[in-house]
């Protein structure tokens, strides 16, 4: 024996049926294409991302204006490698610079990669070089009347 049909609650919605035209839901091809990205766009992308400009303006220079997560989605791999590219050819240079003898990249280089850092040492003492001798003050408040 068949179950009996559930009754309509007063404010319940009829159910939308899928694939359906003409029956309310999303149509067969409606809506915005899905992005795609270009190879023109992937090495505009990697190279504005190795000029150190940051995510949020290249995803505006792309075709006018993209969102940033669509930027970020899309062009992972080029955001990360064009920092890297830039990144390694700075280095080159400064290698090449520090070993052709340019003392500024030698000492930069020499901080950066091999943590050499210059120290001050600070030295607190008294008059003539003796201890510091700490005083006692005192503020006495006095009342008049």
């Amino acid at each position: 024996m068949a179950k009996p049909a559930k009754p309509k609650q007063p404010n319940e919605k009829p159910k939308q049926l899928k694939g359906n035209p003409g029956r309310g839901g999303a149509q067969p091809g409606a809506g915005r294409p899905a992005f795609e990205p270009t190879d023109e766009e992937r090495r505009q992308v990697e190279a504005l991302s190795g000029y150190g400009l940051p995510q949020e303006q290249i995803a505006i220079l792309i075709r006018g204006g993209i969102h940033l997560d669509t930027l970020r989605t899309h062009f992972a791999t080029e955001l990360v490698a064009g920092k890297a590219k830039a990144n390694g050819q700075i280095g080159k240079t400064l290698f090449q610079k520090a070993m052709g003898g340019d003392t500024a990249a030698m000492i930069w280089w020499s901080k950066a990669q091999m943590r050499w850092a210059e120290t001050q040492k600070h030295e607190h003492t008294g008059a003539d070089g003796g201890e510091i001798v700490v005083q006692k003050i005192e503020r006495v408040v006095v009342k008049n009347g």
